[in-house]
């Protein structure tokens, strides 16, 4: 092809030869016009997994005319536009899909609620066995007949296809945002041979492993309580995770201690603004500064160093950044002994000052075997209830867990029947009977038929309904214990009752109970800083030296 004539002049255009085709610039016209609308107005591609959603506002196609370029502010609304698509993904992707385990249901069976805006598959076999789980009068049949009823709720609502889900929000929880999906359709999966296919939980996992075959972009994630149901997932290649949201705390490590250590220059901080007063045989301080907002209600706070005197107090009041601390009453000697008993450490002086405290009406006391919880527990009770008349009886109560094989039933009445539970109230109240040496034989057997009448061994079993009236109850190896269960029980204190919780988070004998998950460290953590209630922990053990040894060594 011939080239067009060169101009000539600047800025001049170039004039198409005569000799060009017109049919060729034509052509070339219509395929780039078409080509740019295609740019423009060509369908966007969405994922495969979410074709059912609407499509995003970057994708569709624009309605008004399209605005002549160099017109900056639509561009940057075009850019928007795409970015808000582009969140909207990655939101999606996000989202996870459970599945849970029966025993999660059973044992919490507000666990539905509890994924925020994830979504929930529900297996067949888990429906299956819910439905033979729920016969009896145990917790766990109770749960299992509650979840019953809660999945009823969601399935009855009307204008509810379970084909497409189910929206969790529709029974009043408008904080999830997820979808409850039941298995209606049969799964094909493949599962080793070493699995038998019959046992459920070998289903479930090929459950599991279906739907990530199904949804290969979205994380699928088993939520089991048992621990060998999630070693077996996780050796199959699958996401498997504990059930979280029951436990209060992440680590036992990390519980409320009840007791502060004042830093070694405390004093020379303070100087300038501590105030100090006494009042009813008692010494006040009011300080202020950053140590206040590490401080709750009742905690105890110590202060020791070598050549200055120490301090041992309890935070009474807290305003802003200003704290109140009262000095305590010193135990430890033989002129305030409760009942002959006299502590022997810094803890178990702080919690025989709240065990005595009638301002403080709930006392949790956690710790070891050997470090004095029932003794100084009893100790205290003792002298409110035949000195002080401060309550009429004392009430102690257990959890009947054993520690190995059931013995069965047990003959007589219920204190008859609780009898064996109840060898640490022997044990503590034949130290208590010694403390009295000049009554002689004939008086020390008077004053233990006394205390005998006076302390009533009652069973969990029959605490549904009552109401303690001036009573002081004694909850032992409280541990044991769910967070239903220690309310059921903390909710039966009536007017002048104070209960006493006490356990060995360390020494847990209930199936699916944690020491983050306790109704002990439950109790523990809800009733921090309120100012009628107190936890220390103890943590030295006072036995023998053969004691102390095997806790170190075995």
């Amino acid at each position: 092809m011939p080239l067009p004539p060169a101009p000539r002049k600047k800025a001049d255009l170039l004039q198409a030869n005569t000799t060009t085709p017109k049919s060729i610039l034509a052509a070339g016209k219509k395929n780039s016009t078409s080509s740019m609308s295609k740019i423009l107005t060509g369908p966007a591609i969405g994922p495969k997994e979410f074709t059912q959603l609407p499509t995003p506002a970057a994708s569709r196609k624009p309605e008004k005319k399209q605005a002549p370029p160099g017109n900056k502010t639509d561009t940057s609304e075009l850019k928007a536009e795409s970015v808000r698509a582009v969140v909207s993904k990655k939101k999606l992707s996000a989202q996870k899909l459970f599945v849970l385990d029966t025993n999660v249901l059973m044992h919490d069976p507000m666990c539905l609620f509890r994924f925020e805006e994830h979504d929930i598959f529900l297996p067949m076999i888990v429906l299956e066995e819910l439905d033979s789980n729920k016969k009896g009068m145990t917790e766990v049949a109770r749960n299992a007949r509650q979840t019953s009823r809660t999945l009823d709720a969601l399935v009855g609502i009307s204008n509810s296809d379970i084909s497409t889900g189910l929206d969790l929000s529709s029974t009043g929880h408008k904080d999830v945002g997820g979808k409850l999906f039941f298995q209606t359709v049969p799964l094909t999966f493949d599962l080793p041979t070493s699995l038998p296919q019959g046992k459920a939980d070998n289903q479930i996992l090929g459950v599991v492993k279906a739907l990530g075959d199904v949804y290969p972009k979205r994380q699928v994630v088993l939520v089991s309580k048992d621990i060998n149901m999630r070693v077996k997932a996780r050796a199959l290649g699958l996401y498997a995770e504990d059930y979280q949201n029951d436990k209060t705390l992440e680590d036992g490590d990390l519980l409320y201690s009840g007791a502060l250590a004042l830093s070694q220059d405390f004093w020379s901080t303070q100087t300038k603004t501590v105030e100090s007063w006494q009042s009813a045989g008692h010494t006040y301080y009011r300080i202020s500064g950053s140590v206040v907002a590490n401080m709750h209600i009742n905690q105890f706070i110590y202060f020791e160093s070598a050549g200055e005197p120490s301090l041992y107090a309890r935070v009474t009041e807290i305003r802003g950044k200003a704290a109140v601390f009262k000095t305590l009453k010193d135990y430890s000697h033989l002129k305030n002994a409760a009942w002959g008993i006299t502590t022997r450490n810094r803890e178990q002086n702080f919690a025989l000052n709240m065990l005595m405290d009638p301002e403080i009406d709930f006392v949790t006391l956690t710790g070891t075997a050997g470090t004095g919880k029932t003794l100084l527990a009893l100790a205290a009770g003792l002298v409110q209830v035949l000195d002080e008349r401060r309550y009429t009886e004392i009430i102690m109560t257990r959890a009947t867990v054993s520690v190995g094989e059931d013995i069965g039933f047990l003959p007589g009445t219920e204190e008859e029947k609780m009898g064996p539970w109840m060898g640490a109230l022997d044990d503590n109240l034949e130290v208590l009977g010694k403390t009295d040496t000049s009554a002689g034989e004939w008086g020390r057997a008077a004053t233990n038929e006394l205390i005998k009448s006076k302390i009533k061994i009652k069973s969990l079993n029959f605490m549904r309904g009552r109401t303690f009236l001036n009573k002081f109850v004694i909850i032992d190896e409280a541990q044991n214990l769910t967070p239903k269960q220690m309310k059921t029980l903390i909710t039966r204190a009536g007017p002048g009752t104070k209960i006493i919780c006490m356990g060995n988070i360390a020494q847990i004998d209930t199936p699916y109970l944690t020491e983050g998950s306790s109704g002990l460290t439950f109790a523990v953590d809800r009733f921090k800083g309120w100012p009628h209630g107190g936890h220390i922990t103890l943590a030295r053990g006072e036995r023998s030296r053969l004691a102390d040894f095997a806790s170190e060594v075995l």
